[in-house]
């Protein structure tokens, strides 16, 4: 979710994350070492939005409204069967990836105010971070480690708010997807 080191984190901030608990096996041990948002609390996951809107500001309202935004989505399964790379980054890929960029897409629209990576990026590439900030021979370490664990299959059927407390991220709501 950031960037670089757990400091980034500010107390308040909020994300939109879809869980990926199959990955967990794979991707444990990886990223407990080589990424922050694991460091800080954050399970294997795939960002829907961050950075959302600052605690203070998340109420009865936008709470509604995110239940109404993501129940108009259906529920998706992905596949992850490859690793990919962004600058300094490992991750793995989900197939595919419509779906998660339409749900980016559907807060972004409703919530102008909070651009996914708070507008860095042009392109939205949806990934379930591994590792950043290593060399190159770290990160082929560890795709080749994860050659023999892919692929596998999730299905999403919420979205999650996750809020920083200053120390951790912890689980604020669920928003269930339509079937």
């Amino acid at each position: 979710m950031a960037d670089d080191r757990t400091s980034a984190f500010q107390a308040g901030q909020t994300g939109l994350i879809v869980r990926i608990p199959e990955a967990e096996p794979s991707v444990r041990g990886w990223r407990e070492r080589l990424d922050p948002s694991a460091q800080a609390g954050v399970p294997a996951h795939v960002t829907v939005l961050f950075p959302f809107l600052d605690e203070s500001r998340i109420d009865a309202l936008v709470y509604s409204a995110l239940a109404d935004v993501l129940g108009s989505h259906h529920a998706f399964d992905l596949r992850f069967e490859r690793c990919g790379r962004l600058p300094e980054v490992l991750y793995l890929a989900p197939e595919p990836d419509t779906q998660l960029r339409q749900l980016t897409e559907a807060i972004a629209d409703r919530w102008p105010e909070a651009p996914p990576y708070g507008g860095r990026f042009a392109e939205i590439v949806p990934h379930l971070t591994i590792a950043q900030g290593q060399e190159d021979v770290v990160l082929e370490e560890i795709k080749a480690d994860l050659a023999g664990r892919l692929p596998f299959t999730s299905h999403v059927s919420s979205v999650e708010l996750i809020v920083h407390d200053g120390t951790k991220w912890q689980e604020r709501a669920s928003f269930a997807l339509g079937e």
